[in-house]
């Protein structure tokens, strides 16, 4: 498959870009190939697409389901007993739902945590996004449930040695109040052993730090530092009560903050403090975190909130600027991930958005970044490429109609069980 896309606006010019097998080759002026599919750049901009670093693909599910409430309330009273009756086959459709939402909103990588995660490989194989699926592990101190969640976890490191291309699996140690000591030990030594990165919530409450020093004596962070557990194949969501110890300690092993400012203003959780994270040279990427508690996908939205919830907390309008906020949901969600896209040049991986600069929100053009960041939405995203194949062109994805008519019955059938 090629894919020349002709007088495209990239970065302060137009130029062509040549796109070979799922990689760019040629960036230029008036490039001569023969393509498979030529693209008329006039009037877009061409841009790398959006990583969405923490989300639970499924629960577009629950959109809107359980509203304004307290994290613990939520998860145990609402959440949890509605995921226990959830199959195989109701997160394939969730989860195709929430391809598609992220499609149309020019994001294409997403990495996910959750239940039945085969019925989320089959969707993101069908739908053609990239992503790293954590299969959860929860034990709760139970010994029984350990040794399942580990013969799992071998099974899955089997799968990735055979698995190549698009998806990856790292580990999923859901949080350390649901996680025994004996697995996050077990988890840190197998990581490393089987060289997997590792996907874990950490200190998104107060109540999740106080349990922790009082069960513990330590803080989450320090707690899990004694096992061995960071390193810079970790992504740690969340990442919100960290004092400047603990930030120090991100920062020396190289792990990977998750910032997801809806999710974390929605359910009243607390402020990341970015610049702290910052000036420690941690790495910060954003995510949505699932639809239950954010609710959408739209990664553009979340790069305004978290630029503009940086310049609140610290009272200055040069915190996160447009270009930082970009840079978190592209090239450092990339690299967290090890996935060689997140800009446009050549011989990078062919992700990649046009954005309709005829749209409302993008005129005048006085700089493309500032306005995908604080005026732009998803809307504004016209052609979706991921690994050098068209998922969405002129706002159109195939299948789309029958995707969210998929969606509303599956739901009406989860609710009546």
């Amino acid at each position: 498959m090629s894919i020349l896309i002709k007088d495209v606006f990239l970065e302060k010019d137009t130029a062509d870009v040549y796109i070979e097998g799922d990689r760019f080759r040629d960036i230029g002026r008036d490039l001569k190939y023969e393509a498979a599919e030529v693209i008329d750049g006039s009037n877009k901009a061409i841009l790398p697409s959006l990583f969405n670093c923490h989300t639970h693909a499924a629960m577009t599910l629950f959109r809107g389901y359980a509203e304004d409430m307290e994290l613990y309330k939520w998860l145990s009273e609402y959440i949890w007993p509605l995921e226990g009756k959830l199959t195989e086959r109701d997160v394939y459709v969730g989860s195709k739902l929430a391809c598609l939402e992220m499609i149309k909103s020019g994001t294409t990588f997403f990495s996910d945590m959750y239940w039945h995660m085969p019925g989320t490989l089959q969707a993101v194989r069908e739908m053609g996004l990239r992503a790293a699926l954590s299969s959860v592990f929860i034990d709760l101190g139970d010994s029984s449930k350990a040794k399942k969640f580990r013969a799992r976890a071998r099974r899955m490191s089997r799968e990735a040695e055979t698995c190549r291309g698009r998806v990856i699996f790292p580990l999923g140690p859901h949080a350390i109040y649901t996680v025994s000591r004996e697995s996050m030990a077990w988890i840190a030594e197998f990581s490393r052993e089987q060289g997997m990165l590792v996907h874990i919530h950490i200190s998104e409450t107060a109540r999740e730090v106080e349990d922790c020093v009082r069960q513990h004596g330590k803080r989450p962070v320090e707690y899990l530092e004694e096992m061995g557990f960071w390193g810079p194949h970790v992504v740690a969501a969340h990442g919100i009560w960290l004092d400047d110890r603990e930030i120090s300690i991100l920062a020396e092993r190289g792990v990977t903050i998750i910032h997801c400012p809806a999710s974390n203003r929605k359910l009243a959780s607390g402020t990341f403090n970015y610049s702290a994270a910052k000036k420690a040279g941690v790495r910060v990427a954003l995510g949505t975190d699932g639809c239950a508690s954010n609710n959408n996908l739209d990664m553009l939205e979340e790069m305004k909130l978290a630029s503009m919830l940086a310049k609140s907390q610290d009272n200055d309008p040069t915190a996160m600027p447009a270009a930082e906020a970009f840079a978190c949901a592209t090239e450092n969600g990339a690299r967290a991930f090890s996935v060689d896209a997140g800009k446009i040049e050549v011989g990078r991986l062919a992700d990649c958005i046009l954005v309709d600069l005829n749209h409302p929100q993008m005129v005048p053009l006085h700089s493309l970044v500032s306005n995908m960041v604080y005026s732009g939405n998803g809307g504004c995203v016209d052609t979706t490429i991921c690994n050098g194949q068209v998922l969405m062109r002129g706002r159109h994805v195939p299948g789309e109609k029958d995707i969210v008519s998929q969606a509303r019955e599956t739901v009406r059938d989860l609710l009546e069980r």
